[in-house]
Parts: C-alpha cells; structure tokens; sequence
C-alpha cells in the first residue's frame, strides 16, 4: 500500500490525522450525499464508504480514508445549516438539551487499477450536553461564521461554540469530527502493516 488519501477537506479531521503523525495527502471526494438511511448510525457509515470509494477510483494502490458527521437530536438528524437563520434555529433547538454526535469512518483499500480490494466502516456516538443558551451569544457565534461548515452549527473546539457545552459523554475527538481512539483501534485490525509515526521523533 503506497499511499494514505483523505477522502474529505475538513481541517479538522486533516488536524488531527496529523496530529497523530499519519502521513497522507487530502483529496476530497464529490460523490453526492445521498442516502436513504433514517438510522444515524448507518446513514454515517454509508457516507463515509461512499466518498472513500468515490475517491479510490483515482487513487489506485492507496489507502482511504472516509468521514461523515451528523448530529442527532430529539430524533432529527442535522446536518450543517444552510443559513445563519437556519444556524440560529438549530443552535437554538440544541439549548439546554442532550444531543448526540455520529461520526462514521470507511476504510477502503484500492488494488492497483484502483479496484477495490477490501473495505470497512464503523462509527462512534458521543452524547453532549448544551447549557441554555442566550440569543445574544448565538447571534455573537454565528457571526463569526464558525457554525457554518459544522454539522450541528457548532464546533466543540472554537472559541465560543466550547462555551456552550456543559459536558459530554463518550469521545471528545468524536466531536470535533474524527474519533482517532477508535480509528486507531479498527486500524490495527484491518491494516496492521501500516504504522503512525509522530513528527516529532
């Protein structure tokens, strides 16, 4: 296996692949996201396979890397909101309330015509709790634009959207949009040639 493609530009996951030291070039797939999955959990991992076979077709003998992330709440899946009404609304919706977080990662191996030899996927859930929340500091957040590309409307590691969480139950990274725990842990199940290496060593 010659290369490692990550088949999303989220900069956050790309941040925090790196952070573990793992060497790979991005590549975003344009697959649509399309699925008829009700069941978050499922609806994750579809995605996630989707853009990594996607991307694989033009990257033969690599290893692929696939992420999807929804937020959960009261039943509802929500993805990122396509407004800064549509933010309010859901930032709103997530006050003083329990929501879950999915992230789904795919794994796909290509062969060297860009077949595929071998895929997985998985997800990981975390609960996180919101603190009420005051419209003043909503509108503040939104106007910084940090909600925008998130699903959810919020980041767990800006500067204020980390203020409106309370507390959380299950992987932080999950969160963020990456859960490298479990991403390590399946890693080493279904490709345990390859190997992290930090930068600094």
């Amino acid at each position: 296996m010659n290369r490692v493609v990550l088949a999303s530009q989220s900069p956050r996951r790309k941040k925090l692949l790196e952070q573990i030291g793992l060497s790979f070039k991005v590549f975003p797939s344009n697959a649509k996201e399309i699925s008829s999955q009700s069941d978050p959990a499922l609806l994750v991992e579809e995605l996630a396979l989707l853009k990594a076979e996607d991307v694989s077709t033009a990257h033969p003998e690599s290893f692929i890397i696939g992420a999807d992330t929804v937020v959960v709440h009261k039943d509802e899946i929500i993805g990122k909101p396509k407004d800064k009404d549509e933010a309010f609304e859901i930032l709103s919706s997530l006050s003083n309330s329990t929501h879950s977080v999915f992230t789904g990662v795919a794994f796909v191996k290509s062969h060297k015509r860009g077949h595929i030899v071998s895929r997985n996927s998985f997800h990981e859930q975390t609960k996180v709790t919101f603190s009420a929340l005051r419209e003043v500091d909503i509108h503040d957040y939104i106007e910084t634009g940090n909600p925008m590309d998130k699903a959810g409307a919020y980041g767990i590691q800006d500067d204020l959207g980390a203020l409106f969480v309370e507390r959380i139950e299950g992987d932080y990274y999950n969160v963020v949009g990456f859960p490298l725990n479990r991403f390590y842990r399946e890693l080493k199940l279904f490709a345990p040639e390859m190997t992290l290496i930090p930068h600094n060593l």
